[in-house]
């Protein structure tokens, strides 16, 4: 057969009986282990994956199935949270300590085992447990299936930029000063970009991050914010970013000069290489339009055009204000959906719960602690107490007095909740309480922010599932007017969303997944002060709506 005919023929066939490949079965190691590390010119052991900051990156492809044995060498109990995948029927893989499993002691492993179905994009992981997740967290990059093309331009290269915080002394003796004392605990001494904060004063050795780029070429950079307690704004000198996904879900492309990503998102976002050949400032810096204590260091890295000498002078840049709330508006409301026919915006249109979600901080008495009260937080006035037993093994076992399912859906007692109120409301009631919902129930939950002590920005993190934000705003939720201004349409699709400070911000989704899963703020600070509730979704009809067996190696409590 002459050579023109054969190709002709093998294309034929690639269009008529394409290759189909299989999802693959990925197996990853990770060992929890102590390591030193030096960063602002003094050093410290701490807990590590691989002994590495950030630690490894997880790749998969949509549809796979990932198995990740996890050894713990440390002298801590250890939990890893695969922030933002599904894990469909597979709770036992979620990893919050004491919600979907026990701790995995010292010397001991367990094996996480999940499946992307229809995901792909960039999400982290992390340690949930304590405070652990200051050291130990990492990527997540779930590719599309092969053939399957990005709904944007295909970049050349792909970075991957992690950006979290750094505590010159060890985060368990950060979290557990609010243990001793009641007081808010002290705030991290510098942020880092990819685990290097850049020059800071007094420490000349301190240094940062380079990107290198080559002039013309187009990066996608998925970026994670890693930090603990900060909402921050992501900036490069003279360059603009296309913003086309947020939590591992695709957005119509809009343009922009600064990133807004608190705790627990991810933002991939194009960048070309289109300025001239040099070096340019690449910083981040926090967001905080409140009176509250913060990290205000600004984590500087660099932008390297190839070919550029390491002696020529950075183009710097100036990030927006600390209280630059209008910057972050705009990014946030810049955020549609696709709502392609591929990519589909399946927003529930009918409502099975409609909850309303007070979230804020508290005071209570305290008899051990130095100061005779704890700072505490809490939803509609519930401080969520961590039980012994994890709530799921409790709720697959039919264990009793572990938790109680009365959590309410509603303020107990409703009163002004951003503007001015009596001392009474700032106390607030203890428990270890769950919202059951029916298995394929909608939901539609709007987490309103109060002023209590001070108004605050809440970036809220629900497990097992996405949800869409189908609107926010400033003050007291309107129930009869604010829904009218919903968007139904095109809303974008997150597993982290934003209360603004003294706001709110409705979502609605579909309680399609059984087993227990966590809603908490992502602010760990908070998360430890009690903000923080789960929500039992009940099997539905039959096997594939019902939670898998628990595994052999599950830890015990």
């Amino acid at each position: 057969m002459a050579s023109w005919l054969r190709t002709v023929v093998m294309v034929l066939a690639m269009v008529w009986f394409p290759v189909v490949v299989e999802p693959k079965v990925r197996h990853y190691k990770f060992n929890v282990v102590m390591k030193n590390f030096t960063r602002l010119c003094e050093s410290k052991a701490m807990v590590t994956i691989d002994g590495k900051f950030p630690g490894p990156t997880l790749y998969a492809r949509e549809d796979d199935t990932v198995h990740v044995r996890v050894l713990n060498n440390v002298p801590y109990n250890i939990t890893i949270h695969w922030h933002g995948i599904r894990q469909l029927r597979t709770g036992w893989s979620d990893g919050p300590a004491y919600i979907t499993q026990c701790p995995i002691q010292t010397g001991e492993s367990y094996i996480y085992t999940f499946n992307v179905t229809g995901q792909r994009g960039t999400l982290l992981w992390h340690a949930h447990i304590t405070w652990l997740r200051a050291t130990v967290h990492g990527a997540i990059v779930i590719l599309p299936k092969h053939g399957v093309p990005y709904p944007f331009p295909k970049p050349d290269h792909e970075k991957i930029i992690v950006l979290g915080e750094w505590w010159k002394s060890d985060v368990d003796a950060v979290m557990n000063q609010w243990v001793q004392t009641g007081l808010p605990p002290n705030v991290s001494d510098a942020h880092t970009i990819n685990g290097y904060p850049g020059p800071v004063p007094n420490c000349t050795a301190s240094i940062g991050y380079t990107l290198h780029v080559e002039p013309g070429k187009t990066y996608l950079l998925r970026i994670i914010n890693a930090a603990l307690n900060e909402e921050l704004f992501f900036k490069i000198a003279k360059h603009w970013f296309t913003v086309v996904e947020v939590d591992a879900c695709y957005v119509k492309p809009f343009k922009t000069d600064t990133i807004y990503i608190a705790p627990g998102q991810t933002t991939n976002a194009l960048l070309t290489a289109d300025q001239e050949p040099g070096k340019y400032l690449m910083a981040i810096s926090p967001f905080m339009d409140t009176i509250v204590a913060i990290d205000n260091q600004t984590a500087t890295s660099t932008v390297q055009y190839k070919a550029t000498d390491d002696y020529i002078s950075t183009t710097l840049t100036t990030l927006p204000a600390t209280n630059a709330t209008p910057v972050t508006n705009s990014f946030i409301e810049s955020l549609r959906s696709l709502n392609s026919a591929k990519y589909p915006a399946l927003v529930p249109l009918k409502i099975d719960h409609s909850l309303l979600f007070v979230a804020g901080v508290g005071v209570n008495n305290c008899s051990s602690c130095a100061s005779g009260s704890r700072v505490v937080a809490g939803i509609n006035n519930v401080t969520f107490v961590m039980p012994d037993t994890a709530l799921l093994q409790a709720h697959y076992y039919n264990i009793s007095g572990v938790f109680t399912t009365d959590f309410p859906g509603n303020p107990v007692t409703p009163y002004n909740y951003t503007g001015n109120n009596s001392l009474t409301i700032i106390q607030t009631t203890n428990g270890t309480k769950v919202y059951p919902l029916a298995y394929n129930s909608t939901v539609q939950v709007v987490m309103q922010g109060n002023a209590i002590i001070a108004p605050e920005s809440h970036p809220i993190h629900l497990h097992g599932f996405n949800f869409f934000v189908v609107g926010k705003g400033i003050g007291n939720f309107d129930p009869v007017n604010d829904p009218k201004k919903f968007n139904l349409v095109d809303p974008v699709e997150r597993n982290t969303l934003n209360i603004p400070t003294a706001g709110w911000t409705a979502i609605r989704f579909r309680a399609d997944n059984p087993g227990v899963w966590f809603l908490h703020c992502h602010l760990e600070v908070h998360t430890t002060w009690g903000l923080k509730m789960a929500f039992l979704v009940e099997n539905g009809k039959g096997p594939n709506e019902s939670i898998i067996p628990p595994p052999k190696d599950l830890p015990t409590c």
